[in-house]
């Protein structure tokens, strides 16, 4: 009860259904991005593998996954399009006022989205058509347009952690704006390069983690250790260069954004020799009871010393910090996200050893349950990442400009509480589509490569795409335009 009088005390009352929407649909859209945003990249790391070493196979998995990179798009469209909905909708007071300082990078993300459509459509249609190279070199735009549509949402956030690029008048409104100044704010750098490495480390586990649980079911020709071994080995080679990043943005906030900082490490007082706590609970009187403390570990990781001061949340006033609630929420999600890393580091230098050692993959059924667990941990960090950033920057949208209650619609909450019922129905409908497509696609190419491996004709076309079925391939030469490999070789 207290934690609930805490959450709404002198906000209204819309704030809370709000708050929640925002929250639910930017958590079930972020599921996504990762697979939006590194797939391309690991389909064209495929695709190329399989023009250089004439690998049907590798072809054949970079053509199924792009079919399942165009369903997910079109289902991240969708999700996307509510959240920025939902920014005019919910926060009038913030696109109102700010609208014409940061809203540049929304207009950045909507031309990335139309430009992938757009290159998605000529890389499904160019399996049919194009000559492999031409396909190949059309493809390869793709990561390039997934990164702006990054770019244009990191600018946008990391202008509300750290804004500038604007005065004020005399009323408070932002005038004189300086695009470049708005884009590439103090926070851009390190939120976008720790962002991007973080989807390219959870698209590689999340797409290794389907052909480890193949592995573990005993699917272990080239096709299924193929699968598997392209995108955890980029996982794996991200993710060590992503500990670093964490590092480094973790001593960005300690620079630029204190309070967040102290939010996140439990710091109540400014002070050296400041301890570091491994979860626990942070109370109103600036107690923290259970977790684990490690003496002078906080002041060391912020400055590589125990003597570097670190600015606590009673540095400012009561309403202009996170209170204990938010704090335990972002001290929650900051340590699941470092364990989570941690582990998924691990499990990287364990592959990394094995495949040094003796130049193959690892066969311990230890390492595929660890795999297959890996993507959906690596999505919950995902998560993580983004609350310790929304949460710990509270009670400021526009940080130190703009209350989250002075932005809020003044729609009433019920019919907000309404809106919410609605969009959590529609999307356990959208999401249970996905699935279900995707789970047709599968049985459908399953069921097509055992009658192949069989040497019998598919009784029904397989389609890799969704404009219809792959034409037959020619007695001389395949459906690659007459001079890719042949598709049947399955080892």
């Amino acid at each position: 009860m207290h934690t609930t009088v805490t959450l709404l005390a002198d906000v209204p009352a819309q704030t809370l259904p709000a708050r929640s929407l925002m929250a639910f649909t930017l958590a079930a859209h972020i599921t996504l991005v990762p697979l939006g945003v590194a797939l391309p990249f690991i389909t064209l790391v495929m695709h190329h593998r399989g023009l250089r070493r004439n690998d049907p196979t590798a072809l054949l998995l970079a053509r199924r996954w792009s079919a399942v990179m165009a369903v997910q798009f079109a289902i991240g469209v969708v999700t996307g399009t509510v959240l920025s909905f939902e920014f005019g909708l919910l926060w009038p007071g913030l696109m109102g006022r700010w609208g014409d300082v940061f809203g540049i990078g929304f207009g950045v993300e909507a031309w990335a989205f139309f430009l992938e459509a757009v290159l998605i459509a000529i890389y499904l249609y160019g399996w049919r058509r194009l000559k492999p190279r031409t396909h190949f070199l059309l493809g390869l735009p793709l990561p390039a347009t997934a990164l702006l549509g990054a770019f244009g949402i990191l600018a946008a956030n990391s202008w509300m952690n750290t804004p500038q690029g604007f005065t004020l008048d005399a009323e408070g409104h932002p005038t004189d704006v300086n695009i470049w100044k708005a884009i590439f704010t103090p926070m851009f750098g390190p939120q976008y390069w720790h962002f991007v490495v973080a989807m390219l480390v959870t698209a590689g586990f999340v797409v290794a983690g389907v052909y480890a649980v193949g592995w573990l079911r005993g699917r272990r020709d080239h096709y299924h250790r193929l699968g598997f071994a392209v995108p955890f080995t980029v996982a794996a080679l991200f993710t060590p260069v992503q500990f670093v990043l964490g590092d480094s943005i973790a001593r960005s906030v300690f620079h630029k954004q204190p309070v967040k900082f102290a939010a996140m490490e439990y710091v109540w007082e400014t002070d050296t020799h400041v301890p570091e706590y491994l979860f626990g609970r942070l109370h109103p009187d600036g107690t923290v009871s259970g977790g684990i403390k490690i003496p002078q570990l906080d002041s060391i990781l912020a400055g590589f010393s125990p003597d570097t001061r670190v600015t606590g949340l009673t540095s400012v006033p009561a309403d202009e910090r996170p209170n204990a609630t938010q704090a335990t929420i972002a001290h929650w999600a900051f340590d699941v996200m470092v364990v989570i890393g941690s582990l998924l580091a691990l499990l990287a230098l364990w592959y990394g050893l094995v495949w040094l050692r003796r130049r193959r993959l690892p066969e311990s059924r230890w390492f595929y349950r660890s795999a297959a667990c890996a993507g959906a941990a690596s999505v919950v960090a995902v998560e993580c990442g983004w609350i310790t950033t929304e949460v710990g920057r509270q009670p400021w949208i526009v940080y130190q400009h703009m209350r989250v209650a002075d932005a809020v619609t003044t729609t009433g909450a019920s019919g907000l509480w309404i809106m919410f019922g609605l969009v959590v129905t529609v999307y356990v409908l959208i999401f249970a589509s996905f699935l279900v497509v995707l789970l047709r696609m599968r049985t459908r190419w399953r069921l097509a490569d055992e009658q192949q491996a069989a040497g019998r004709p598919v009784a029904a076309p397989e389609t890799d795409t969704p404009y219809g079925p792959r034409p037959a391939v020619g007695a001389g030469g395949s459906a690659e335009s007459g001079n890719g490999p042949s598709r049947d070789a399955r080892s």
